[in-house]
């Protein structure tokens, strides 16, 4: 399970990349791809949102009740991500009124933009770093089993970094292969 969320942090960090380049694009006043920053961030919400952060906090609630003395690391984590997906519904909405033609100014853009992108990358290096190698360490392979097999009914085709990409997500994955 620590290898699958490891792989999807791993492009979730390519579509920060993506996302930085469209910030890069805004503050150099060049043109920018605002349906490609509405798509990111749709994929975001849609499959770190509902089924990443999810599974982070199952392995993070089992690891408390039975293997943990000090939830000081399961609280920091879901107040993480609770703050994430807020940052993020707050930067799409801002996209949206873009979309939409409304006036925006471009610095309350890219300042929305870059917290959100270093608030992503803050917590997945958080976790990488230390939460991941906790859970190596404490958790058994019995534990391990028990999470699979609770996790298994939850568990999803990626839309975009899946076997198909999804219509919808056509673009970022174009854009990703450049």
């Amino acid at each position: 399970m620590l290898h699958e969320l490891h792989q999807e942090h791993l492009n979730i960090a390519k579509l920060l990349d993506l996302l930085r380049q469209q910030l890069f694009a805004i503050r150099a006043e060049k043109p920018v791809r605002y349906r490609l920053l509405k798509d990111i961030l749709g994929y975001l919400s849609e499959v770190a949102d509902q089924y990443h952060h999810p599974q982070e906090d199952l392995i993070y609630d089992y690891y408390l009740k039975f293997r943990c003395t000090d939830d000081q690391v399961s609280s920091r984590l879901k107040a993480e991500h609770e703050r994430v997906v807020s940052t993020g519904q707050e930067l799409t909405a801002m996209v949206d009124m873009i979309l939409m033609d409304a006036v925006i100014p471009l610095d309350q853009l890219t300042a929305k933009l870059e917290a959100f992108i270093v608030l992503q990358q803050c917590h997945m290096d958080y976790e990488e770093s230390e939460v991941f190698p906790l859970l190596r360490t404490k958790l058994t392979e019995d534990d391990w089993r028990h999470l699979e097999q609770n996790w298994r009914s939850k568990k999803a085709e990626d839309p975009l970094f899946g076997r198909v990409v999804a219509e919808r997500y056509r673009d970022i994955s174009a854009s990703l292969s450049h």
